[in-house]
């Protein structure tokens, strides 16, 4: 059904993305270094469960396009390299010129669990990612594409939140280095970028032989 070839190659990616810190792996370190380990699992498990409502949404109106046109899978396919090119460059660009991102600032009046699951949900950002980085990876011709689809979207929010969930565990020293160090944040930031554009352009020359 997935292309084995490719599927090593998401799988080592979306590993790559999981550890790199971004906002919501920081969401998840603010509510621990706030409430504890208890909030931070309460969190982790919201921003799965939001990350998965993009992930069945995606799929669904993916699916219903890209199964019945070639090209529309192609133009998605393209774009979406493109797409992940250009969150590669400002990240990058980002990480030079931003301040690092203050963890304490997050509220903790809301229930940790549901404001998870907003804080994903709401984001337009996750959408975006999500539509643009698992059509690279699913195989038209093997046909189940929503399956692939949410089979490839599963896996990569369970590896985001198995990162989340390390960072609960870990919130006490490690926690206070990701929020104190602007030079971990920007090398980390750095690198994710890299790794995207890396990534963007590698799937669409792929895709163009």
């Amino acid at each position: 059904m997935i292309d084995s070839a490719h599927f090593l190659i998401f799988l080592g990616a979306a590993l790559l993305l999981a550890v790199a810190p971004g906002p919501g792996m920081l969401y998840v370190l603010a509510r621990s270094l706030a409430g504890g380990r208890r909030e931070g699992l309460l969190s982790s498990l919201g921003t799965f469960f939001g990350g998965m409502v993009h992930v069945i949404g995606a799929a669904a109106g993916v699916s219903i396009i890209l199964a019945k046109s070639a090209i529309a899978f192609a133009t998605v396919k393209y774009l979406g390299a493109a797409y992940l090119c250009f969150l590669g460059i400002r990240m990058i660009r980002d990480a030079r010129t931003e301040m690092p991102v203050d963890v304490t600032a997050i509220t903790r009046e809301r229930n940790p669990f549901w404001q998870g699951v907003l804080t994903e949900v709401l984001n337009p950002k996750t959408a975006l990612f999500f539509l643009s980085f698992i059509p690279q990876f699913v195989h038209r011709e093997g046909g189940h594409v929503f399956a692939q689809f949410v089979l490839l979207g599963t896996l990569s929010v369970t590896l985001n939140t198995t990162a989340d969930i390390v960072v609960t565990m870990l919130a006490g020293p490690f926690g206070e280095r990701i929020r104190r160090s602007v030079r971990f944040q920007r090398r980390q930031r750095t690198l994710t970028g890299a790794i995207m554009i890396g990534l963007g352009a590698y799937l669409a020359l792929g895709e163009s032989k």
